[in-house]
């Protein structure tokens, strides 16, 4: 006879496969199927070499930037807001699930398991993330990105900056450092330090004056 407590132990263990989904969903690249697909260019061997939606919207062209973006951030927000809806067990705290596969969808964007872990920067990604656990920081951040981009054009030094800015503005907007807001503060911290390491070449080619700036052919120096 199957009693009210096996039912919570088992919903409870199919929940914790939830981060491999998310995994799983994360590894699948998008910004490498549709440019391979469409014109049978591996956007590896091209332009930056980033499995993201702006190189391969370089590919592509400028009218497939927002369908990349809008794949890319579905990895995140997708798993995240399941595991905060998908939760019936009374007493179960979303929020650490929740957490959980939003990781595991930013790993896996990063780290595709389809692409031998070489995969794209986890900026729209952690941004559907974040649109679920915490969308007034995120808007803070966005308005970081979009300043930045706004003054000197380039998409790597404002994501860099919003993903700097998010723990910032996450801190400021639930400023309790032990309450139920500790582990997308967690993952913030883990996702800025995330997007300025996967950022290294971008970073170097700033400090050299050669990073491509968007609008135009020619690179310039970050003030």
């Amino acid at each position: 006879m199957t009693t009210v407590t096996d039912i919570q132990f088992q919903t409870e263990g199919g929940l914790c496969l939830l981060p491999l989904a998310a995994y799983l969903y994360g590894s699948v690249p998008f910004s490498y199927l549709l440019p391979k697909l469409i014109k049978g260019v591996d956007i590896r061997k091209t332009g930056s070499g980033n499995v993201g939606a702006t190189n391969a919207a370089r590919v592509l062209g400028a009218k497939f930037f927002p369908l990349l973006m809008l794949l890319d951030l579905s990895k995140g927000l997708l798993p995240t807001l399941a595991a905060r809806l998908l939760v019936p067990v009374d007493g179960f705290d979303p929020q650490p699930l929740a957490v959980g596969a939003g990781l595991a969808a930013i790993l896996g964007h990063a780290f595709p398991v389809f692409l031998r872990f070489k995969g794209g920067k986890a900026v729209a990604t952690g941004t559907g993330v974040f649109l679920v656990l915490a969308p007034w920081a995120l808007l803070a951040a966005g308005a970081v990105w979009g300043i930045v981009f706004a003054v000197w054009r380039y998409v790597s030094l404002a994501s860099i900056s919003a993903a700097t800015a998010l723990p910032v503005a996450l801190w400021l907007l639930h400023p309790e450092p032990f309450g139920s807001g500790r582990y997308a503060m967690g993952l913030s911290v883990f996702g800025g330090l995330l997007v300025i390491a996967l950022h290294h070449a971008n970073i170097a080619r700033l400090l050299k004056g050669t990073e491509r700036r968007v609008g135009g052919d020619r690179p310039g120096r970050a003030a």
